[in-house]
């Protein structure tokens, strides 16, 4: 179940930072409470998660795979530039976070 949680809280850390974004780019209020409720709920399941994960494990596994999944939000929906370093330093994180995965 902490695995779960672990992918709960990363899902909403993804969802906060492109709620971030459009927060950002329309002013619309709306956009903040959104944010509050997604990086409330990212934290919250982070913390779960950590009850059996190791917090060195789960905290790169949350901050690596929001890093990688912010990235790839911006690279498709907000037209970000995307080099092939770029495309290809995201997936070493992922194949990382990967790793941490299986090591744990």
């Amino acid at each position: 179940m902490e695995w779960f949680y672990l992918f709960l809280a990363t899902t909403c850390e993804i969802f906060g930072v492109a709620i971030m974004k459009e927060l950002v780019n329309t002013k619309n209020k709306l956009y903040l409470l959104a944010l509050i409720v997604c990086f409330g709920f990212s934290f919250t399941f982070l913390s779960l998660s950590m009850q059996n994960i190791a917090m060195s494990v789960a905290y790169a596994i949350w901050t690596g795979a929001g890093t990688a999944g912010g990235a790839m939000i911006g690279v498709l929906f907000y037209k970000e530039s995307k080099s092939f370093l770029k495309l290809f330093l995201i997936a070493v994180i992922i194949a990382c976070t990967v790793g941490l995965k299986f090591l744990s």
